[in-house]
């Protein structure tokens, strides 16, 4: 008796730490979009219905968008240029944010 109660014991654990490593696999592409779209609407700030209605515009997209030659996408690239820009390396704080902000836009 004692040796069924420790084979089912044991069972048990094999059966709820194989369904545990199955669960820690690879994040979906919609996963993925989410992850991307939350950063997005973290770096512009956006809060409440601005929010809602950005995530909803960018989980319904249909299309990412497609990677530059070297493999960033265009927001990467930009962001990479801003950051290259000679008045980028000479400002600090509330300025820097500021310059940042209008070079990703345009």
């Amino acid at each position: 008796m004692k040796q069924l109660i420790s084979l089912m014991a044991l069972g048990l654990a094999l059966a709820v730490g194989g369904a545990h490593a199955a669960d820690e696999k690879a994040p979906t592409a919609q996963q993925n979009k989410m992850k991307t779209c939350n950063a997005d609407a973290k770096t512009k700030d956006l809060k409440g219905d601005e929010r809602k209605a950005f995530m909803k515009e960018c989980l319904s997209a249909k299309k990412e968008a497609a990677p530059a030659a070297d493999g960033a996408t265009a927001q990467q690239s930009k962001m990479k240029t801003c950051n290259a820009d000679p008045k980028a390396k000479t400002l600090k704080g509330d300025e820097r944010k500021k310059f940042m902000s209008e070079c990703l836009k345009g």
